[in-house]
């Protein structure tokens, strides 16, 4: 999970990535977020990010570390916030392998499935990023990244 801060929504997204994936047996889902800035390199998440998650019954422990190029080897999907991260994601790739890893992660939305990332209505795609606003905007996040999550389990483990 990749996001600009690393303290905010990548957090949020792995929590519950994290949470979910403990339900199922298959396939086995390792979870880790990074940020595209190392403004918060070491801190622990937003305050209202983790009380959040925790509401909805999702425990992560987390310190914000920024991006690193090795997680094109060590991981499967990188799963980005926004369009922005997203560019600078795939600013950092070599080769299309590791490029056809960089994925929005509300392209496994059941409800906008078919946008085109790079398409007019990619924006549909971002996950907006809370940072600085009150807890209903973290709640709005946290609904977005969930519908996305519970869309990428589906297709992972009964195909879409």
């Amino acid at each position: 999970m990749v996001c600009h801060g690393n303290i905010c929504r990548s957090p949020m997204a792995a929590a519950i990535l994290r949470g979910k994936s403990l339900e199922i047996a298959s396939p086995n889902f390792v979870v880790t977020s990074s940020g595209t800035s190392a403004f918060h390199k070491g801190e622990g998440p937003n305050p209202l990010s983790q009380e959040v998650w925790e509401k909805h019954g999702f425990e992560y422990r987390h310190r914000s570390q920024p991006f690193s190029t090795q997680s094109f080897l060590d991981t499967d999907l990188i799963l980005v916030a926004d369009q922005t991260n997203r560019a600078m994601i795939l600013a950092s790739t070599t080769n299309s392998a590791e490029k056809a890893k960089v994925f929005m992660l509300r392209e496994f939305d059941p409800e906008l499935i078919g946008i085109d990332p790079l398409g007019r209505n990619a924006g549909e795609l971002a996950v907006p990023d809370p940072w600085g606003s009150g807890v209903e905007a973290f709640e709005e996040v946290f609904a977005q990244i969930e519908q996305a999550i519970d869309g990428l389990i589906t297709y992972f483990t009964k195909g879409r």
